[in-house]
């Protein structure tokens, strides 16, 4: 079960980073794109604290047997939320203006 979920997991962070590559095409923002892209970031938060809900202290993995404590698992939630309001705000005021502004010099 551990090793379909981190399977589970790759494929969703994979699927992200492929979501958002793909959300620019012709130096605009494709808006359902960008969206999926977020929610497998979401989504691979999620698994991983999952994993670590069922697998922490159990001796399965060393990664997992950090999050021992509620604090260190929620911490999970809080980084995945972070990133993601990172990256949108990264998105919005500095990817989006880079590319209007290199569409109207073009």
């Amino acid at each position: 079960m551990l090793y379909l979920l981190i399977a589970a997991a790759i494929i969703l962070f994979l699927a992200h980073v492929i979501l958002l590559f793909t959300a620019f095409p012709n130096a605009q923002l494709a808006q359902r794109r960008y969206f999926y892209s977020h929610l497998t970031l979401w989504l691979t938060g999620g698994m991983i604290f999952l994993m670590a809900l069922l697998y922490s202290g159990t001796g399965s993995s060393s990664f997992l047997d950090y999050f021992n404590t509620p604090f260190k698992k929620a911490m999970i939630l809080v980084f995945t939320i972070s990133l993601s309001l990172v990256a949108h705000l990264l998105v919005k005021f500095v990817v989006l203006p880079l590319l209007k502004k290199n569409q109207a010099l073009s």
